[in-house]
């Protein structure tokens, strides 16, 4: 372990922090691209569809005809499905024009509706002679099986998500065979249920396969199965049994290894496929020309050159019949045109594929770049580096590229390059870190002198250097220790102590008024004095003060508790600290104030001098924190506050209500509290009303209630005061209002 540490710090001080950040994040990033989760692989297919869209597959030749069950053909011959008979002869009119094979990319998996004997046993109004001979006739679907004799057709069949009958296994599957370290069928898509055709043209046909396409995430056909397993059984896809029943190949092989399936495999045909055995469509833009109507081939006036020595597909372009699908280079390409885009890329040989090795190349593109990236960039000027990223950038882009465009293969230039300018953007965000750091440093010697919010201020808008101030209205606070000559009487041998434990006081009392948005305006001895509301805006300033003045007290509690346990362990006396806080919201004068040789960013006014005079009246009325009446009134409804007295400051002609805050909102609500302020209410009143009996009597019905320790200053305070007007009354027009004796 100690080693690990020794080289961990050989390194850090070798090659630095983010440099060693960088690293890991190479590692990171190669194990994301080897886990490959759905986001990257979003990235990396998107840029697969922007190379299709630039570049998309170039037709020489037209292989295949589409063979539309278009809306001109439903307008003419009535909705879909057609008479099995209509099929009959779409299927001789085909063959007789020389079609090479006929696939469907629609499925017969019902007998026909007006087959003769369905029609013989559902119409009521025929005689016994008609139904009888209408039975004997041969079904459409004979009929069609009977075309289907004649030609090349390969039908089609869809998986399903469920069961939905046993398979006939007397019906022929095409032969499949595996080649390879793994068998295939861990790695194909597979489909619980399998719909076939009715038996009676599922028999003859001289193929089947499956016409079931799988989209991706987003929505959009990027790959075809070539091989699938639909209710147990590996089947082909409608567009390869197409072309193994044209080649006359008697069995599709599958070539596997660890990773998956590689290629499938006809006569005179490889098609490389990914793990799953799907082939990368390479699209060509939507072709209307491979498009004839049904209507027309039952018309028979299609033009022969359109169909001999094709293959033909029939499928729908139809709106109605829901075979629009998405694909990188169209948004409304019908199901049949995706088989028949498959075909022409396999004929043509102009096929595209992952191979093998490209998730090394990746992996090896993203190690080599972001280790020149680490070696190179702390090293380069602001220019220097974003020339250097873009060349970088455009290496990866035109490696990718000349790939698919020379060989059509599929490189991801995506991964190197987010793992390139993750490692690119931590390098630079740890020069920002390390620039930020030497200005904090910066700041922190003048913060000796002057408070850090002024500084940034100061930083950010020199102009405030100038002499002058602003009136705001603003919550003043000052501290006290209660007691602290006493104190520092005991340290009187032991200065340092005395400076340790002054800093161990007012470092917490000070971070709770900054972290409660105040400013420190001076340290007077063990006394703070802070406001609200200045420099900066604060909408709830006397909240704030508040909060605060409480959690002030609660970490002076904390201090006082280290401290005892320290006492009892040293074996020496131990004194509490104890603050006093007075509070005060009103108009004051903020600003920098001094000469030009030395500043401080302070505030005046009479709203100052009443929170020192509150602070100095804590310990006579029993409370540790006292609030204004401008205070209490903005925090009434977050805070347990206590009416205490109506008292008139010296040097001030008018009077002023002041309140203790005797906890936060879960103190204001509990029943203790409640009987606190209702003796406090009342001895008020008849103390205002000149009631001395009704107040003496309040203050021992007080007295007798629970938790009434914590009034009994403010019940002395007043029982001392009522005494003396007994013998000395108040004047006339007294208001109740007490003139403070101290400042």
């Amino acid at each position: 372990m100690k080693r690990l540490k020794i080289l961990r710090r050989w390194f850090a001080r070798k090659l630095g922090y983010a440099r060693l950040m960088c690293l890991a994040l190479l590692v990171v990033f190669a194990g994301a691209r080897l886990w490959d989760p759905p986001p990257i692989q979003e990235l990396r297919l998107r840029t697969f569809d922007m190379f299709q869209l630039i570049d998309p597959r170039h037709k020489t030749a037209r292989p295949v005809t589409i063979v539309d069950i278009d809306d001109k053909s439903l307008a003419r011959l009535g909705q879909w499905p057609w008479p099995r008979t209509r099929i009959a002869d779409m299927i001789q009119n085909l063959t007789s024009n020389g079609v090479v094979a006929i696939g469907f990319d629609v499925v017969f998996s019902e007998p026909d509706r007006l087959n003769p004997d369905l029609v013989a046993s559902q119409m009521r109004s025929l005689d016994d002679t008609t139904r009888a001979k209408l039975r004997e006739l041969p079904t459409n679907d004979q009929i069609l099986s009977e075309a289907i004799k004649r030609s090349r057709v390969v039908l089609g069949e869809t998986g399903q998500r469920a069961i939905s009958s046993e398979l006939d296994k007397s019906l022929p599957f095409t032969g499949i065979a595996t080649v390879g370290e793994e068998g295939a069928e861990r790695f194909l898509f597979e489909f619980p249920g399998l719909l076939r055709n009715v038996p009676v043209i599922e028999k003859v046909a001289a193929g089947r396969g499956l016409f079931t396409i799988k989209t991706e995430r987003d929505g959009l056909i990027r790959r075809v199965p070539m091989v699938m397993r639909a209710q147990g059984n590996i089947m082909p896809s409608l567009s390869l049994e197409i072309l193994r029943v044209a080649t006359g190949t008697p069995t599709v092989l599958i070539r596997t290894d660890k990773s998956g399936v590689r290629a499938v495999r006809l006569k005179g045909v490889e098609i490389p496929t990914d793990k799953n055995a799907q082939l990368w469509v390479h699209y060509a833009r939507q072709d209307p020309s491979i498009y004839v109507s049904a209507a027309d081939v039952l018309d028979n006036t299609v033009p022969p050159a359109k169909l001999a020595g094709k293959l033909v597909l029939v499928g729908t372009s139809a709106v109605g019949l829901n075979d629009i699908k998405t694909t990188p280079v169209s948004s409304t390409m019908p199901g049949v045109e995706i088989h028949a885009q498959v075909l022409e890329s396999l004929l043509s040989g102009a096929v595209i594929s992952q191979p093998n090795y490209a998730l090394g190349v990746e992996l090896l593109a993203a190690l080599v770049i972001g280790l020149l990236v680490i070696i190179f960039t702390p090293n380069f000027g602001p220019v220097r580096l974003v020339l250097a990223g873009a060349t970088f950038a455009a290496i990866l882009i035109g490696v990718s590229w000349f790939f698919y465009a020379q060989y059509r293969y599929l490189i991801d230039f995506t991964y190197p390059l987010l793992s390139t300018t993750a490692v690119y953007l931590t390098l630079i965000f740890a020069s920002f870190v390390r620039e930020q750091r030497q200005r904090v440093q910066i700041r922190g010697q003048f913060a000796q002198y002057m408070s850090p919010v002024l500084v940034e201020q100061l930083a950010q808008s020199p102009e405030k250097l100038v002499l002058g101030g602003e009136e705001r209205e603003m919550t003043i606070m000052f501290s006290d220790v209660r007691g602290f000559t006493t104190i520092s009487e005991s340290y009187k041998h032991d200065p340092q102590g005395l400076i340790a434990l002054m800093n161990r006081f007012l470092t917490p009392l000070t971070d709770v008024i900054i972290e409660r948005k105040g400013y420190i305006d001076k340290y007077m001895g063990d006394a703070i004095m802070a406001f609200w509301n200045a420099p900066l805006d604060d909408a709830e300033h006397e909240v704030n003060a508040c909060e605060a003045a409480i959690q002030m007290l609660e970490r002076i509690d904390a201090v006082n508790k280290e401290r005892e346990l320290e006492a009892a362990e040293g074996g020496h006396v131990y004194i509490p600290l104890n603050v006093g806080i007075g509070l005060n919201t009103g108009i004051g004068v903020v600003g920098n104030m001094g000469s030009d040789l030395k500043k401080n960013y302070s505030v005046l006014g009479d709203s100052v001098n009443l929170a020192s005079r509150l602070e100095g009246q804590s310990k006579e009325y029993g409370f540790p924190i006292i609030v204004g009446s401008r205070t209490a009134l903005a925090a009434k409804d977050k805070f347990a506050i206590l009416e205490l007295d109506f008292i008139m400051v010296k040097g001030k002609t008018e009077p002023e209500v002041i309140y203790a805050i005797a906890g936060r909102e879960d103190v204001m609500h509990s029943a203790a509290f409640q009987r606190l302020r209702n003796i406090t209410i009342e001895t008020l009143g008849c103390y205002r009303g000149r009631d001395w009996q009704g107040a003496l009597d309040a203050i021992e019905r007080g007295r007798k209630s629970e938790d009434a320790d914590t009034l009994e200053k403010l019940f002395k305070l007043y029982e001392v005061r009522i005494k003396e007007f007994q013998v000395n009354p108040p004047p006339e027009g007294w208001n109740g209002a007490y003139a403070l004796l101290t400042k």
